[in-house]
């Protein structure tokens, strides 16, 4: 069963809230990460935690400060940053000696390939899923950090993701050799909604997303 957890995100912020769902067969534990406009209990990621933990993965899903507060509005970076620091530290408190991976949906997977290039996390990779290349001032400076970074990463992309265009994603990713993998959802937009054309529903390309990560996760 899910569990409901507080945390500090910084001391100058105080506490935020956390869900932890850990299955008895857990293999592994992702420290999941909400979007810029969302919350840990968007649909997008309650729909992908219970995917995962159905894969046998744990997952530790978190606020920030500004979406724990509501009311729109984003924190600074250093607050994304060492929010991120914190959530991963709480889950290791709570995961014993699950093997620690961490990530999340747009900003968070962006922000947490930030944090590991800052700093060394405690984990054994990142997995983001829709990382927005396009955004800021474009790709030059959204993978400049990734040089810095070298534990495993996983990309999960949509052909149709307007903010993260697929062939420059490719070519990023690339450049990363073996230290990148790219998974690509025909049609999926930046929320991985996917056109009819496709062959799969929305349910199908949740449990896709998940047993890739699982299946990335157990070949480290």
């Amino acid at each position: 069963m899910p569990r409901e957890l507080k945390f500090i995100a910084t001391p100058e912020k105080g506490k935020v809230s956390a869900i932890l769902d850990q299955p008895a067969n857990a293999r592994a534990l992702l420290v999941l990460g909400h979007g810029a406009g969302s919350n840990m209990r968007h649909s997008l990621i309650a729909d992908l935690s219970d995917a995962l933990v159905r894969q046998g993965m744990a997952t530790f899903r978190y606020q920030y400060p500004y979406s724990e507060k509501g009311g729109g509005g984003l924190d600074g970076r250093k607050v994304l940053l060492a929010t991120i620091r914190s959530a991963i530290e709480k889950a290791k408190e709570e995961a014993h000696d699950l093997p620690l991976f961490a990530g999340g949906h747009s900003m968070s997977g962006r922000m947490t390939t930030l944090a590991e290039a800052d700093e060394s996390l405690p984990i054994q990779g990142i997995v983001c899923f829709a990382f927005p290349i396009n955004g800021g001032k474009g790709p030059d400076e959204r993978a400049a950090h990734f040089p810095h970074i070298s534990k495993p990463m996983l990309f999960h992309q949509g052909t149709k993701d307007k903010l993260a265009d697929i062939e420059v994603m490719k070519q990023v990713v690339s450049t990363m050799k073996d230290r990148a993998t790219l998974h690509i959802i025909d049609t999926a937009d930046h929320g991985f909604k996917v056109l009819k054309r496709s062959g799969k529903t929305r349910g199908q390309v949740i449990e896709e997303l998940a047993q890739t990560t699982a299946e990335w996760i157990d070949g480290m």
